[in-house]
């Protein structure tokens, strides 16, 4: 039986009511009902609904309950990246930071820039997608590029509206923000668990993560998980104002949750008194954070800053001090990695520090063990700097025992015997095995197949850890003489796991110049200089035969990593494993020699809208294969507005600076004519 006009309405209007009391109490942090009248509000739309199943809708407030568990999670591809941060650690750094601000502007040293001041919660980074005002996605961090689709989860979340508040906003918005567990909340929950005789959470960050990360949103939906927003990043049909601390407020007024502790302040001196001020609030707050983020408010400065490849140069993270831990020094291990640096790591008498249980940490290598004069059987003193990577500082004098013993480098390698040479004026230790030692072996391999080289779906730590101790692979170029035949034998490696595997290897064949060079894992050689290679040599020979005065002719290229790209080519048994590879069919196209690199420098270019020929990400590709940059915000540095259909504010934007405004066909017209 269809509902009557009289029960829509209610339903309606209770959906209305308990939308706005959700925001009065999670955003404005207000109340103007009891606990026990909302919850008869709740009871009483969801009987309604319960009746009427067919009127029920995504967004009504009964909905955050939780859906049936997920087999796994699915990929989500960030549309815009999120970045990291850089991080300051002192005053100095903080005004240094401000320096490089200010002269990158072009300002003098009197000018005081505008910079909006945030507490860093110590939780996890998710981008929830609004689209017509409705949540549609939720999505982890992840690497910045690609993370995990946790809608479900979020949904579950009552200060993330379902639905946006007010009117005004884009057609689609992403929205980012730190997902955190209050203390209050964690503390009880723990409670909870030891007097259940359950595993507890180490500290409320990891149980943040592990709540997001629940395969069943129905435990998710147990737990009191917030959030506080810190940005936003896709804007696409609509226009948000010019100002970061503005757009806060904005999202404020639509139920987004922002932290309340958030001040705009001028000169970095003020920033260092708000810096001071967190660090006195912290211990009272009831949630963690570790230290302040400091952004540039004004966003035509922030598109004249620009980025790095990972950071923006308009932010940055003030970290507090590390908390410290004393305990014992009841060993020290070496390890060997990728390039056969062997480096010492502590192993210690398990202790806490600043919620989480520490049994190892980072030594860096001999000279580092020196200069602290530590000795097996010290008391220690452990950092977690930043908050998050642990490593001895010192130790306790008075505490140290008569019976210790003298750390002392390996003369062969742990991991194949080999000996290990430490070269003069060097502070690294390195194996001499190559690739015969085991250890470089798999470093080697797991480096070759990550998502930055080749990008080989479904060869993990374990699976590599097996090929190698199994003797099937001596490095990355046997991986594709495998067979089905050899990859049965191996535990837990069924037929269909085995084909899935011979498939992602020959998938991966087909790759780029720039990833195949970062593939090789030649010392000192990131993802940036790959690329940077791989546009000034064009092709895989030339590069080999370079000699170190050409190589230093690369953007970004200096002696040191010129010299080590150069004794890596000179190196037999490395031209071997490339030749293996080229055998084995792995291929690139040829870098297109009639693009002129230097066409568009100088040129900034923004790209707005749908375009149909071509997506946006090769648009820029094309642009900045011409010396163009490439910006996500319009401002009077502006060159050229690329406008395709359904281009919204930065178009609006362009035509009120008076910048020149192309449409798709005059930029493939532009790109044909230069070649890209």
């Amino acid at each position: 039986m269809a509902a009557s006009k009289k029960i829509v309405d209610e339903i309606n209007r209770l959906r209305v009511e308990l939308d706005r009391h959700n925001y009065l109490y999670h955003t404005l942090d207000q109340s103007e009902i009891s606990d026990a009248e909302f919850d008869r509000l709740f009871h009483q739309l969801k009987a309604l609904e319960t009746e009427h199943p067919e009127l029920v809708t995504e967004d009504s407030p009964t909905q955050r309950v939780g859906s049936a568990p997920l087999e796994s999670f699915s990929q989500v591809q960030h549309e815009m990246p999120m970045l990291s941060l850089d991080n300051a650690f002192g005053d100095e750094d903080m005004l240094d930071f401000d320096r490089r601000v200010r002269a990158r502007l072009e300002r003098s040293e009197e000018y005081r820039v505008r910079y909006t001041c945030e507490p860093k919660i110590d939780g996890v980074a998710v981008s929830l997608m609004y689209e017509n005002g409705r949540l549609v996605r939720g999505a982890t961090r992840g690497d910045g590029t690609t993370g995990e689709d946790i809608t479900q989860n979020v949904r579950t979340i009552e200060s993330i509206p379902l639905k946006l508040h007010g009117k005004g906003h884009p057609s689609r918005l992403e929205i980012r923000g730190e997902v955190y567990f209050p203390r209050s909340g964690f503390d009880k929950m723990n409670a909870e668990a030891e007097k259940a005789g359950q595993k507890v959470f180490a500290n409320p960050r990891n149980a943040a993560a592990g709540t997001l990360r629940q395969l069943d949103s129905r435990l998710t939906a147990k737990r009191p998980l917030t959030m506080f927003a810190y940005s936003v990043g896709l804007v696409e049909g609509g226009e948000l104002p010019a100002a970061h601390s503005d757009i806060l407020a904005i999202l404020k007024t639509w139920g987004i949750r922002v932290n309340p502790l958030i001040e705009t302040v001028e000169g970095v001196g003020a920033c260092l008194e708000y810096y001071e001020r967190m660090l006195i609030e912290r211990p009272s707050l009831d949630y963690e954070i570790d230290g302040v983020v400091f952004k540039v408010d004004n966003l035509d400065e922030q598109a004249t800053l620009g980025m790095l490849t990972r950071t923006p140069r308009w932010a940055i993270a003030h970290k507090f001090p590390a908390e410290e831990g004393i305990t014992i020094l009841e060993d020290v291990e070496f390890q060997v990695g990728r390039t056969g640096a062997v480096t010492p790591v502590a192993r210690l008498q398990p202790v806490q520090v600043g919620g989480v249980t520490i049994s190892n940490a980072t030594l860096h290598n001999m000279d580092e063990i020196a200069r602290l004069d530590l000795v097996i059987g010290d008391t220690v003193v452990i950092q977690r700097a930043g908050d998050v990577i642990p490593k001895v500082v010192g130790f306790v004098p008075e505490k140290r025992p008569k019976k210790t013993r003298m750390v002392e480098l390996p003369g062969t390698c742990p991991a194949c015997g080999s000996e290990v040479l430490k070269p003069e004026g060097e502070v690294i230790a390195r194996c001499t095995g190559g690739l015969q030692c085991s250890a470089q072996r798999k470093e080697s391999i797991r480096h070759f197949a990550s998502r930055l080289a080749l990008d080989i779906e479904g060869l993990g730590d374990k699976l590599v850890n097996q090929l190698v101790d199994e003797d099937l692979i001596e490095s990355p170029a046997d991986l594709f003489k495998l067979t089905e035949a050899q990859l049965v034998k191996l535990e837990r490696m069924a037929p269909k796991s085995a084909n899935n595997l011979l498939e992602a290897l020959e998938k991966s064949k087909i790759t780029t110049l720039p990833r195949f060079i970062y593939s090789l894992g030649i010392q000192e050689v990131g993802e940036s200089t790959a690329r940077n290679l791989a546009q000034f040599f064009k092709g895989l020979d030339v590069l080999r035969s370079a000699d170190e005065e050409t190589l230093q002719e690369v953007p970004d290229v200096g002696p040191v990593v010129a010299q080590k790209i150069a004794h890596f080519f000179q190196q037999d048994v490395n031209n071997q494993v490339i030749n293996q590879f080229i055998a084995s069919g792995v291929r690139w196209e040829q870098e297109e020699e009639t693009g002129d690199p230097e066409a568009l420098l100088g040129e900034t270019y923004v790209l707005t809208g749908t375009l149909s020929s071509l997506t946006r990400n090769e648009a820029k590709a094309r642009l900045q294969s011409l010396g163009a940059r490439v910006s996500g915000s319009v401002s009077a540095k502006t060159s050229y507005v690329v406008a395709g259909d359904a281009a919204g504010s930065k178009l609006t934007k362009a035509q009120s600076l008076g910048v020149a405004i192309m449409d798709e066909d005059a930029l493939i017209e532009l790109l044909e004519k230069h070649g890209a």
